[in-house]
């Protein structure tokens, strides 16, 4: 073999190993995904009210050979007071309702794939958002990463909206909810990816007669705003790994399509 074709073979396999690095580093990645964690100071109002009351009474006689005397005594006391105000407290929990989409986006890649973790069902919701405690439990078996997001902002709006020049009111529905998110390590407990995402919704009727019943679609404005939010996150996620990971995406919508020989054939009688 010359020195020349040794040159040639080298540099076609440096070629194809160079062409086939970034296949190789999309492997599955495997995501466990918490429910979206939240936490809400609520004020309530509280009013008491204390009161007392005491009596008593007390009766005397005396007696003598030529007379009766009696002689009753009686008291009473009473007290009251009344208190009223606000306190304040810390709510938290977990919404399970927008986490589905974002599942789905996750198996939609083809290289990042879901596990299941065991629900959080302590009673101590201060232990919620120590993710790192939850991972060191056991909770995301088999889960490279664990996708943890909190809600920062969900707001419901209803308006009425006359359109001008017309008898047409506009009546809307909308939700719009903002999360903040994180992808943990579940080896070194590193944050390797960290963002906000929001996915919104909305639905609107336009109804011309005064007094009509209107029923504005809850349902069809959760679930928009679950699949807007389930995009988003995805977005981002696929982002930070490839760049913070070296994660190399496969080209998702690429038709390969073998471009045939121009050949003529000719045939012979």
């Amino acid at each position: 073999m010359t020195n020349a074709l040794k040159k040639l073979l080298l540099g076609s396999m440096l070629a194809i190993s160079t062409l086939a690095a970034p296949f190789a580093q999309a492997r599955e990645v495997k995501i466990a995904v918490t429910s979206l964690a939240y936490e809400e100071k609520v004020q309530e109002y509280f009013r008491t009210v204390d009161a007392t009351s005491k009596s008593s009474v007390r009766a005397a006689s005396h007696e003598t050979d030529f007379s009766r005397r009696e002689a009753m005594k009686g008291e009473r006391s009473s007290t009251y007071s009344s208190y009223e105000g606000t306190y304040s407290y810390i709510e938290r929990g977990e919404l399970r309702k927008f986490t589905a989409d974002i599942k789905g986006e996750l198996l939609k890649t083809g290289y990042l794939r879901v596990t299941e973790g065991k629900p959080y069902t302590a009673k101590d919701m201060e232990k919620l958002y120590d993710i790192v405690d939850r991972i060191k439990k056991g909770m995301y078996p088999g889960a490279d990463y664990v996708l943890f997001g909190t809600v920062s902002s969900i707001q419901f709006r209803e308006e009425a909206n006359p359109i001008l020049n017309t008898d047409t009111v506009s009546y809307t529905l909308s939700l719009e909810l903002v999360g903040d998110f994180s992808l943990i390590s579940t080896k070194t407990f590193e944050v390797k990816a960290a963002f906000s995402a929001m996915g919104e919704g909305q639905d609107t009727k336009l109804v011309t007669s005064a007094g009509a019943n209107i029923v504005l679609n809850r349902g069809k404005v959760i679930s928009e705003v679950s699949k807007s939010l389930g995009v988003d996150v995805i977005r981002q996620v696929e982002e930070q790994i490839a760049i913070n990971e070296g994660y190399a995406p496969p080209v998702r919508g690429t038709v390969i399509q073998e471009k045939k020989p121009d050949t003529e054939v000719i045939r012979f009688r």
